[in-house]
């Protein structure tokens, strides 16, 4: 069997479709950080999550050698990580065989050996499932023709397909793919180490891969059930949900579901809303994995659970990595923007700010828990929602709920701390500022809710609403009758006003976005910021402003910042109602 392995051992790399990243600027640094001083020992004591980074920073195919280095612990959560893709922002993740196959390949060329051990070390539902997007397994007995006693050839299987086929350790393996001949061999090549050296895994795995080779439930009209893959699958990404949910992550659904019940919150009611059930069920499933935690476990580089022990005289090389990672910009520091702000104006955080600084200087205990509310609420944004139609990136998120929560302070109603300042009908508008201490005893999910509940409110749904009313004279006032040569435009924007209109009542006016196109024709800068405005998380983009001066065409997509006061509210409205004259010039 050695001498087996020995000709598989040599898995050819497939060429990557990947933008080459050897160039002077970013392969140096991977170069030094593979040139580390014992690097073995190093990266098993990285976090996943950082490790995931860097694999994202300098692609996978190129990451190899480190790879190789991470524990099966490691890979575990790397895979959590980087083997579920969503189509779109928000949207529930799905397994990628594509990703899992090309892991694969890299691991295998690092030997297949090594492969297999680390295989080996992994849930094995996941490398079942996994394996059986890519091969079909059978018992070589059940595969193979026989003659019956009298005489008859009966070949049990005869539907193989067309795809590469191996015998190994009794089972037959065939390809579902005729296209995928470099995932093939690293399949083939792990495969047969582990049934070198981890026989009774491989023999799991294998039968695992056989029960979903030939699943079909018996239809009889009175259940509608999953098949055996999908079920496999099914459960593949609960364990994966469980996982994460340990370390701090929140699902696409849960996110949305809490963004959702965010956007519905009455800030007129009398008395403050009960703590939303979902941020709830979420911290209490945190604080019980925490309890269970070793508090002296290091949250910088914390060993896995089968990393070798790091010699002391390499303590330097493990700072020497974090300093590589950090001039990378893969490992940044600890943001500090809520306590130290340097700007020569006042800040647009500034509430926010002064309130986390006096929480700190009085109880750090509570600013730690403001912290990590302040973290789930990042992490709901980067899981549940998007920006521009695309995803958020982490700084992004995190930016975004620090600015939603000033906006919350801004605007927290203040008959929930004075009832007597309620008046019949209407919500008093002005009241006294908060107290100075406000957040000592509000938790940041409840004022998030109520600056996210301000967002839809007043920028969404309105903006959306007033340009609904814009659209319905826009076509008499700028000309464009059903004679002109602008037919097409007038055609596009009343296909617009119906599209705004039903989104609008459904409350998602930013799916009407595909529509709003033809406002670029009329005014570009204008059309960007109304893209951004309406939007699921509304923000000011330059094009407001742009917009204001007469022969401006082309803005910057990336130029946008958070609602966070008052004020920006304010601007919205004015250029809504400037928005005909503007469409007029």
């Amino acid at each position: 069997m050695k001498e087996a392995r020995d000709k598989v051992a040599a898995v050819p790399r497939r060429p990557s479709d990947a933008p080459s990243l050897r160039d002077a600027r970013v392969r140096p640094l991977l170069d030094r950080i593979l040139d580390t001083p014992h690097l073995a020992h190093v990266i098993p004591r990285l976090q996943p999550e950082l490790l995931h980074r860097v694999i994202q920073t300098y692609g996978l195919e190129d990451c190899g050698e480190l790879v190789a280095l991470a524990t099966p612990e490691q890979l575990t959560r790397v895979f959590d990580l980087d083997l579920w893709r969503s189509a779109r922002a928000g949207r529930d993740e799905q397994f990628d065989p594509d990703r899992f196959a090309l892991w694969l390949e890299v691991l295998a060329e690092s030997g297949v050996s090594l492969a297999a051990q680390k295989l080996a070390g992994m849930d094995a539902d996941l490398v079942i499932t996994g394996l059986a997007q890519h091969v079909r397994v059978f018992d070589s007995g059940a595969v193979t023709p026989y003659t019956t006693t009298d005489g008859q050839e009966v070949t049990p299987i005869r539907d193989l397909g067309d795809g590469l086929t191996a015998d190994l350790g009794g089972y037959l393996l065939v390809s579902r793919r005729t296209d995928a001949t470099a995932s093939w061999d690293a399949i083939v090549a792990v495969m047969t180490a582990l049934d070198a050296d981890h026989h009774d895994y491989f023999h799991h795995v294998m039968s695992g891969c056989r029960a979903l080779s030939n699943s079909e439930p018996e239809v009889d009209g009175l259940d509608d059930l999953l098949t055996d893959g999908d079920q496999a699958m099914f459960d593949v990404a609960f364990d994966r949900e469980q996982r994460r949910e340990k370390k701090g992550y929140v699902t696409p659904a849960q996110a949305r579901a809490f963004l959702q019940m965010s956007r519905q919150l009455r800030l007129g009611s009398d008395a403050r809303p009960p703590a939303n059930p979902v941020a709830r069920a979420y911290f209490r499933a945190v604080n019980q994995t925490t309890a269970t935690d070793d508090p002296g476990m290091p949250r910088l580089l914390p060993a896995g659970a089968d990393a070798a022990s790091i010699p002391e005289d390499s303590s330097a090389a493990v700072a020497e990595v974090v300093d590589l990672l950090r001039e990378a910009g893969i490992l940044v520091q600890r943001p500090r923007a809520l306590l130290n702000a340097s700007q020569e104006h006042t800040p647009r955080l500034a509430l926010i700010q002064a309130q986390m600084q006096l929480v700190l200087e009085r109880d750090p205990s509570t600013y730690s828990a403001r912290s990590e509310e302040l973290a789930y609420l990042a992490n709901t944004i980067l899981a549940g929602c998007s920006i521009q139609a695309r995803p958020f990136t982490p700084q992004e998120a995190s930016d975004a709920a620090v600015a939603v929560c000033n906006l919350g302070l801004q605007n927290w109603p203040a008959h929930w701390i004075h009832p007597k300042l309620r008046r019949r009908g209407s919500l008093v508008e002005t009241g006294p500022a908060l107290a100075d201490d406000f957040l000592a005893g509000h938790d940041l999910v409840s004022v998030f809710q109520v600056g996210w509940t301000v967002l839809y409110d007043e920028v969404s749904m309105d903006v959306a609403e007033r340009l609904i009313g814009v659209l319905a004279d826009l076509g008499s006032d700028l000309g464009l009758t059903p004679s002109s040569h602008f037919e097409d435009i007038q055609t596009e924007l009343d296909a617009l006003r119906g599209e705004m209109t039903r989104h609008w009542r459904a409350g998602a006016p930013w799916r009407a976005r595909d529509a709003m196109d033809v406002i670029a024709i009329l005014d570009m800068p204008a059309w960007a910021a109304l893209l951004a405005l309406i939007d699921e998380c509304p923000v000011v983009h330059a094009g407001l402003a742009a917009s204001q001066v007469a022969g401006t065409r082309a803005v910057s997509a990336t130029a946008f910042e958070f609602i966070s006061e008052n004020t920006q509210l304010a601007s919205v409205r004015e250029f809504m109602r400037s928005l005909p004259e503007i469409f007029r010039r």
